[in-house]
């Protein structure tokens, strides 16, 4: 490194080297070196690792850090992918999902977290509910938390305060307003918070003032009662597990990825183009393989068009039902009907390009059992990937029309 010298001032000066993004991230506590080493022909040469810090090395302050730079590490991501597809916060899941989803919970609580989290700065502020278990002992004021599957619910968490408290909150839409079930708090130990429900209310959008929810608090005595055990929580401070008294266990989200903003885009039907444009775009700036029509039971819950008023034109376009995904170039639209009616329609798909796929559907029937009417029907049309994983599917079918669909059989092959 070079030093001049300025003889007229008697001073040294020696230069500070360029700061890479490296050394700036280091810098600012986010990164840990770790020495290692490794064969380099005959000899072996010096490395170094940088890995992220883990909680017990990064104060609360550099914590809030990263945050922006490590929302979810790989074993939370293997939670949050484990959530993606599961319908109603847990209500509609099922039990291969369910066991994905507890093995994820079990692996980070077995981890270290934040310590003491009652008392760390990371666990205030608004919590959104991502999934529940919903056991049979739940209490009438938890069924009415977790009960509701057509609206955000949140937690909000305040402990640092004159006024310690936890609330539950149901979010109709952002024009409607907002019921928020609000408890007294009070910490017991480094997991574990006490509250009491004692106040509830309306917040609604149209109205100046806040309408009481008539619960008698007072009345439910230990039913109004509980605790609530923070047994996860992350570094990034975006991440929460807890259990309550009652059995029940949460996973609650500060922050959300953009497939968890799309489904609940499409849950709340606003904003579901724009949620889809996000993930598209966030896609596009990854390196990955050429993607692949992959096999499985996928689910629609979304398309750009709205069905028609002939629901067998509607099937047979995809505009509703399962697409079933088989080797060697098969595909099957199955759709229920009603009273044990079923329509089916195979086809063929072929790759013409990158991401684009000819596909044609000629053998309609209608099934009843084990007998079926065929149906005179034919359907050609191009089938574009857009984004592809093991969880969700964005496409665009036939007549350009755009379709998201989910994963249902929870296995790499129908």
């Amino acid at each position: 490194m070079a030093t001049i010298e300025i003889a007229k001032l008697g001073f040294r000066w020696t230069p500070r080297p360029k700061s890479s993004p490296i050394n700036s991230i280091v810098r600012r506590g986010r990164l840990q070196f770790r020495k290692a080493f490794e064969p380099y022909g005959n000899r072996s040469r010096r490395i170094v690792i940088l890995q992220p810090l883990s909680c017990s090395l990064v104060d609360e302050r550099k914590q809030k850090e990263l945050e922006d730079n490590f929302s979810f590490n790989e074993k939370e991501n293997s939670l949050v992918n484990a959530l993606i597809g599961i319908q109603g916060r847990g209500r509609s899941a099922s039990p291969q999902q369910l066991q994905e989803v507890e093995r994820a919970v079990q692996v980070l609580e077995g981890l270290e977290g934040v310590p003491d989290p009652t008392s760390s700065n990371l666990i205030e502020g608004r919590w959104q509910l991502m999934f529940t278990t919903r056991p049979g002992t739940a209490s009438p004021i938890q069924r009415t938390f977790v009960g509701v599957d057509f609206f955000s619910v949140f937690q909000e968490v305040y402990l640092q305060t004159n006024d310690p408290r936890v609330s539950n909150i149901v979010r109709f839409s952002d024009a409607i307003g907002e019921l928020k079930v609000e408890a007294s708090a009070l910490i017991k130990d480094g997991k574990r918070i006490l509250f009491q429900f004692d106040r509830a209310a309306f917040s609604f959008k149209f109205l100046p003032f806040k309408v009481p929810y008539p619960v008698p608090f007072r009345l439910l005595g230990d039913e109004a009662k509980g605790w609530l055990d923070t047994t996860y929580l992350s570094c990034s401070g975006n991440l929460r597990i807890s259990r309550g008294n009652k059995g029940t266990t949460f996973v609650l989200q500060k922050k959300t990825e953009p497939r968890q903003r799309l489904l609940a885009a499409i849950s709340a039907d606003t904003g579901v183009r724009e949620a889809i444009d996000e993930v598209l775009s966030l896609n596009r700036n990854v390196d990955k393989a050429e993607p692949e029509l992959l096999e499985g039971e996928w689910k629609m819950i979304w398309s750009s068009q709205m069905e028609t008023d002939s629901w067998l034109e509607n099937a047979a376009n995809g505009l509703m039902g399962m697409q079933i995904v088989r080797p060697n170039g098969r595909l099957k639209f199955l759709v229920d009907i009603l009273l044990g009616l079923r329509f089916s329609m195979d086809g063929t798909f072929v790759k013409s390009s990158t991401n684009t796929y000819d596909v044609t559907m000629d053998d309609a029937a209608i099934l009843a059992g084990q007998f079926g009417l065929p149906v005179e029907m034919q359907n050609k049309f191009k089938l574009e990937l857009l984004y592809t994983d093991e969880k969700i599917r964005i496409t665009r079918g036939y007549k350009k029309i755009v379709f998201v669909h989910i994963r249902v059989d929870g296995s790499k092959r129908a």
